[in-house]
């Protein structure tokens, strides 16, 4: 049976599929809820000191695709707006009464030592087990010189970090901005810093749609809107490419991830995780589907595993990372052709559509007289847009015709920087 325990810098969990901080770890009642269900932590809403947090309605902003009512989520939502005191004594008794969850709390204070100083021990006093910086919100505190405003600075990250491991026992999660030009850089300062991990993305500054009767960006405010935080499904390939650069920096070796984006099935934790994640965070899914999808997360990860042979999470974290490459060293001899499975295609003509109107003119669309689809090899570069656009699963495949060498663009002739060397 797999073991789906998790130890991350030291804090343990039933599993390794947290909530992030955001509406759903608001308050207790939510939280509770939550353990009930599954969860194997939290990382409580966002506390800071500023007691007069007034945040407006509307929040959200969503974008629907093909079916999907949330396939990305855009919020004008600032940190909690609840008492401090209020949230302490809630964490507080909630670790208490769920002393094997991880109760992470989520920080975002003005960029200075006093402020830090001056929040820490009063976080550190409920038996949390961690502290998770937030540099990442892109509105609103932003503005005010918090969230993302400290997250594009990487000199701002390593300090706060500095003072946040001076002034505190508990381990220091560095939350990443992902609007910034290299994740890595980052990254990099927050491990200078001295943190324990980093936890990435954040939202990615959006404007989600515009009202075109109030001629306002989505959503409005008295007739008027503003940038917001995108999150959901759609970001997750983002996520998963600044996750992967993270894991495969020399400069941050081994320095664990807390994966956040678009995560909603086992399948996207699986995936992140063999990118290097040591565990996941979830928000919109839970917005949209509930605590309970945590069921599923939990049954299919485990089942996956078992499948696979893997016993504990460690056995697969990281897999992926090795394969991880930059485009330079790929494989310019391997080739492959498309192939259409004649018994399963169904005439529908999307992949010759695809292919003679964007890609290589490659597909038949007649033989004999007949509406039938087929592959000319001379013209097939392998780009595989048909194989996508395809609505048959299994369809269309993908078939290697290459001798098994190798070249790269590093030792390629046509290369300018080889050609000078050989000069």
């Amino acid at each position: 049976m797999a073991d789906l325990r998790n130890n991350f810098v030291g804090v343990r969990s039933p599993n390794p599929f947290w909530l992030a901080s955001a509406p759903p770890t608001d308050k207790a009642y939510n939280v509770i809820r939550a353990f009930e269900a599954g969860w194997g932590g939290v990382v409580w809403k966002t506390l800071g000191l500023d007691p007069h947090v007034v945040n407006v309605s509307s929040r959200y902003g969503a974008v629907q695709w093909n079916g999907q009512r949330i396939a990305g989520l855009n919020n004008i939502e600032l940190i909690t707006d609840r008492p401090l005191k209020v949230n302490l004594d809630e964490i507080r008794q909630v670790k208490r009464d769920w002393p094997d969850r991880a109760m992470i709390v989520s920080l975002m204070v003005p960029c200075d030592e006093q402020s830090w100083k001056t929040i820490l021990p009063m976080v550190e006093d409920t038996g949390c087990d961690a502290v998770e910086l937030n540099f990442g919100c892109p509105h609103g505190m932003s503005e005010r010189g918090m969230g993302s405003a400290v997250g594009q600075v990487p000199e701002y990250v390593e300090q706060v970090a500095r003072w946040v491991k001076q002034h505190s026992r508990l381990p220091c999660i560095v939350k990443l901005t992902p609007n910034i030009t290299d994740i890595r850089h980052s990254a990099r300062a927050a491990y200078r810093g001295g943190a324990d991990a980093v936890s990435l993305i954040n939202t990615i500054n959006s404007i989600v749609s515009v009202d075109l009767d109030l001629m306002a960006p989505t959503p409005t405010v008295d007739g008027k809107g503003t940038h917001g935080g995108y999150c959901g499904p759609a970001v997750k390939p983002i996520a998963m490419n600044m996750v992967a650069e993270i894991a495969r920096d020399p400069e941050t070796p081994n320095l664990p991830i807390s994966a956040i984006g678009g995560i909603g099935t086992w399948r996207d934790a699986a995936e992140f995780m063999a990118l290097g994640a040591g565990n996941v965070q979830v928000c919109t899914a839970a917005m949209h589907y509930g605590f309970r999808i945590v069921d599923d997360m939990i049954a299919g990860l485990a089942n996956w595993m078992d499948q696979k042979g893997y016993r504990t999470l460690e056995d697969f974290r990281g897999l992926a990372v090795p394969n991880v490459t930059d485009w330079k060293y790929l494989n310019l001899n391997y080739d492959i052709k498309a192939r259409i499975d004649q018994d399963k295609c169904i005439k529908c003509g999307l992949c010759h559509i695809a292919c003679e109107d964007t890609a290589h003119q490659a597909i038949l669309k007649e033989k004999d007289g007949k509406r039938h689809f087929e592959v000319v090899d001379s013209e097939c570069v392998g780009c595989n847009l048909c194989m996508h656009v395809c609505p048959v699963d299994n369809c269309i495949t993908m078939q290697r015709v290459d001798n098994g060498s190798y070249a790269n663009w590093t030792t390629h002739p046509n290369n300018p920087a080889r050609v000078k060397e050989t000069a």
